[in-house]
């Protein structure tokens, strides 16, 4: 038992510490050079995207009802930039796109206001 024991907390261990963490940034310190070998998404509305964006930024509303299937064609192990107005819709697209496979998202907290004020300094 104890073995079976010892074997188990050792598969828990590995697995957990063989994931890649990818850390959330703030949208100030995003560069375009990262998009190599990433993917920038805008979940904000249509209208919103209208009104600016960053440059190379594709849109996906996170209030569309088909969200998740517009992801279908992106590579799992694909960086994914994600952004919003101020953070809480990216917050939320980041866990729902982690719950869907994606081992690389990363939160560009602050959203677009954050970048526009860094913009205006």
């Amino acid at each position: 038992m104890r073995t079976w024991y010892i074997l188990l907390v050792s598969l828990v261990l590995q697995t957990g510490c063989s994931e890649e963490k990818v850390a959330d940034m703030p949208i100030t310190e995003f560069e375009q050079e990262m998009l190599a070998n990433g993917i920038l998404v805008d979940v904000r509305t249509a209208e919103e995207f209208e009104a600016g964006h960053l440059e190379n930024a594709m849109n996906i509303d996170w209030y569309n009802p088909e969200f998740a299937d517009q992801f279908k064609d992106f590579g799992k192990d694909e960086t994914i930039y994600v952004y919003c107005k101020m953070g809480g819709r990216s917050a939320k697209a980041k866990e729902k796109l982690k719950l869907m496979g994606f081992a690389k998202v990363v939160n560009l907290e602050g959203g677009y206001e954050a970048f526009k004020q860094k913009k205006e300094k």
